[in-house]
Formats: structure tokens, C-alpha cells, sequence
């Protein structure tokens, strides 16, 4: 029987699942082929015989890849390395990535001022949110970060305010050693409660107030400027 772009899970051993949740076996004539070369995959499930095999990584739903018949599989990974074989091809992978790369630079500046807005740090403090607009937008953009600063989704405005409390949250806090209770919602509570502690430190460089020796920011920046000098 033919399966058409049928969507599939896995449980925590492997184990294939349907929708519905019922287990499934793939026919002995099918193989699986991994995610991660968008070419081949997309020439196997425009054959429309496929099970496209799906898992959850946070709010994310990500494929690790399709079982479909060995032959389709065999004979897309063919015609693709017949195309990435030609001179045209390579000219043209070439250009996308020098493409790819004015984006990213592009990006990585309008990022960065976006950043160093929200800052708003009193001129006292300009050189100062100059250095952390650098380190979170570092931080924050790089292709497969899986950050919010790589979605289209939110204004880029919101998305480098996000990123710099998501920055001082792991910068500044005890975020990651913290030992979080497993109930729903919590680990939110607990990121809005330091989230607003990260506002408060912030005010006080946009006021242009005397900063103290202890201040976290402060520490997170040097720490991470020392790091750079030694690298």
C-alpha cells in the first residue's frame, strides 16, 4: 500500500509512532535518510511516497529526517551529485554564499544599533554599551542559534531587547546552576523574576548613576573582555 507524506514519531527508544500514537514498522524496501541535506530530501518527498519523521526540541517541532524507498533514496542522491558536479552549480553556490554572507554582516549592524537603542545607557556609558551590544549581538545571531534574535516573527526591536535580557540572564545571574522546580510555569516565574532584576541594573547605567565595584554587569563585562584578550 502506498503511504503518501505521512507525518511520524519516535518514542525515547527509536521506536516509530503514528499520529495516533500506534507503532509502526517501515516495508523492508524502505531505509531512512537523515535530515540535513535540504536537496536530496526535497527530491525524495516530491515522490510523495515517504514518512516524514518529526520530534519536539522545546516549543520547536524539527524533522530527523524521512524513510522512503531505497531506490527513490538512491536515485535523488544521484541526480543531486550529477547537479552539484557542474560548473554552474558551483558558481552559483558560490555567489549564495557570498550572498549569505553580506546578509549576516548586514544583520550584525542593524542588530547591534538595535541593541545599543534599547540599552539607552546615559552617555557616561557609551563606551560601555558599545562593548555589550558587541557581545550580545555575538551572542545572539548566529545562523543556527536557534535565539530569538534569528526569527522573523517579533519586530527587531523586541527581538535585541530579548536577547539582552536572555544575555544577562546567563551572564549576570545564577540562572544556569539554579535547581528549578519541574512545575509547569515555574521556570518562567523564575526568568521574569530576574528578568526585572536585569532591568534594574540597567537603570541605573541609562541614569548615568555611580557604578558599584559588585555590579554583575560590570563583572560579566570584564570577565568576558579578559576571555577575549587570552583567546
Amino acid at each position: 500500500m502506498k503511504q503518501s507524506g505521512k507525518t511520524v514519531t519516535t518514542d525515547q527508544y527509536g521506536n516509530l509512532k503514528d499520529e495516533e500514537g500506534y507503532p509502526l514498522t517501515p516495508p523492508k524496501h524502505w531505509r531512512f535518510l537523515p535530515a540535513g541535506d535540504a536537496g536530496i530530501t526535497r527530491k525524495v518527498t516530491a515522490r510523495g511516497e515517504f514518512w516524514r519523521v518529526i520530534f519536539k526540541k522545546g516549543r520547536r517541532t524539527m524533522s530527523k529526517g524521512v524513510w522512503a524507498p531505497s531506490h527513490i533514496i538512491s536515485s535523488a542522491q544521484k541526480e543531486m551529485e550529477s547537479i552539484r558536479s557542474t560548473d554552474e552549480y558551483q558558481k552559483k553556490k558560490i555567489y549564495n554564499a557570498q550572498r549569505r554572507e553580506k546578509q549576516q554582516i548586514a544583520y550584525e549592524e542593524e542588530f547591534s544599533h538595535e541593541v545599543e537603542k534599547f540599552l539607552n545607557f546615559h552617555p557616561l556609558y557609551h563606551s560601555i554599551a558599545k562593548a555589550l551590544a558587541i557581545l550580545v549581538t555575538q551572542h545572539a545571531i548566529p545562523v543556527g542559534s536557534g535565539t530569538v534574535a534569528r526569527t522573523q516573527m517579533i519586530p527587531i526591536s523586541e527581538r535585541a531587547s530579548r536577547a539582552v535580557i536572555a544575555w544577562m540572564r546567563h551572564q549576570t545571574t545564577a540562572y544556569d546552576h539554579m535547581n528549578i522546580a519541574r512545575i509547569k510555569g515555574e521556570r518562567r516565574t523564575v526568568r521574569r523574576t530576574l528578568a526585572q532584576q536585569s532591568v534594574k541594573i540597567l537603570e541605573n547605567y541609562r541614569k548615568g548613576l555611580a557604578i558599584s565595584p559588585h555590579c554583575p554587569l560590570k563583572s560579566a563585562l570584564e570577565k568576558n573582555i579578559q576571555k577575549k584578550r587570552i583567546q
